[in-house]
């Protein structure tokens, strides 16, 4: 049985008002395996958080002081409407974060950068802590791009991008030790089977982990050559029914021209889907723009080396070029 309660700092079972006391009923029914409750007069900031009870089969109303405390769930903040329904404070709820390899590099005097790989952990931190589901796919340039080495020496492009796979379960490897030892639970599922370092990709149990709050780190591309890892943030993005994907870049988005030759490039705020293909933009590949297009997934692009990026993308504030949708309240979904 579904139980929602409130609280002002932490998540427990029992249900406070910040101001006022608003009127709360709790009906209880033989024939339904849910409460319905109200909200009269109250337009307060909440902490919600679920858990699950077994209760009494009795038709009294529930003696909410009596619920039993629940210790280790994730709180999110949630804001009463004039009219009583409930709406967040950010703007997604579940989403797909891509780390390119280049971004993990830093400043290029070694593969990857550990003062960027911990910068991205506590931003990630930050916003796990309102509730919101991360996930993240990383790339693997910053090691090998199997499209710049397939020719080399006789490599065929299927087994340099087999090698490319390899070097994002490196990054992935590299970026969950990172966020755990800051006390963040985190996964990696790699799209072929290696069971001694990472969990196989598996949809249902990605799904299962976030809702958990634990981070799930995608690695491995799709598992098929000739598929980029922006195909599989954009791939990876609708198994989960993420409602975004965040590309961080070493750039603040998207501009009108190359602002390494032209210094007056304007930064494009939003941008269509058709734009994106039809101007030839080097957003993300063909692949995996249609892939978004079709699936109705907006693509936020921005600068991952400014502090505070990360999590503002999250949270859904105006940062870097928004594609595919709309600029809008955090408190709306695109």
């Amino acid at each position: 049985m579904s139980i929602f309660s409130t609280s002002l700092s932490r998540p427990i079972a029992s249900f406070s008002a910040i101001s006022s006391s608003p009127s709360l009923c709790f009906l209880k029914s033989h024939h339904q395996n849910y409460h319905n409750f109200g909200f009269q007069g109250c337009s307060q900031s909440l902490v919600i958080s679920c858990c699950f009870s077994e209760l009494g089969s009795s038709s009294e109303p529930i003696n909410i002081s009596r619920q039993p405390q629940v210790t280790s769930m994730a709180s999110f903040t949630m804001t009463l409407n004039e009219n009583g329904t409930l709406q967040s404070s950010y703007k997604w709820r579940r989403v797909l974060l891509k780390v390119s390899g280049e971004a993990l590099a830093g400043d290029q005097e070694q593969n990857i950068d550990p003062k960027v790989t911990m910068a991205i952990a506590r931003e990630v931190a930050s916003v796990t802590r309102l509730g919101i589901e991360v996930a993240i796919v990383v790339g693997g340039g910053n090691i090998f791009r199997g499209s710049s080495w397939a020719g080399s020496s006789g490599l065929d492009r299927s087994s340099a991008d087999y090698i490319g796979m390899l070097a994002t379960v490196m990054n992935a490897i590299f970026l969950q030790a990172t966020m755990e030892s800051i006390g963040i639970p985190t996964r990696v599922q790699t799209a072929f089977r290696m069971s001694e370092v990472a969990e196989p990709y598996i949809r249902r149990r990605a799904v299962r982990h976030l809702e958990k709050g634990r981070v799930v780190i995608f690695a491995a591309g799709t598992g098929n050559p000739f598929f980029t890892t922006d195909t599989a943030a954009a791939l990876r993005c609708a198994e989960i029914n993420a409602e975004v994907v965040l590309k961080a870049t070493n750039v603040d988005g998207v501009f009108d021209d190359d602002p390494r030759r032209n210094p007056n490039a304007r930064l494009l705020d939003t941008l269509t889907y058709h734009e994106v293909t039809s101007k030839e933009l080097s957003v993300m590949d063909k692949t995996a723009i249609t892939l978004c297009q079709e699936n109705n997934i907006p693509v936020v692009v921005f600068n991952l080396n400014k502090p505070g990026n990360i999590s503002k993308a999250i949270r859904g504030e105006s940062v870097g070029t928004l594609i595919g949708g709309t600029r809008d309240s955090a408190n709306s979904r695109t």
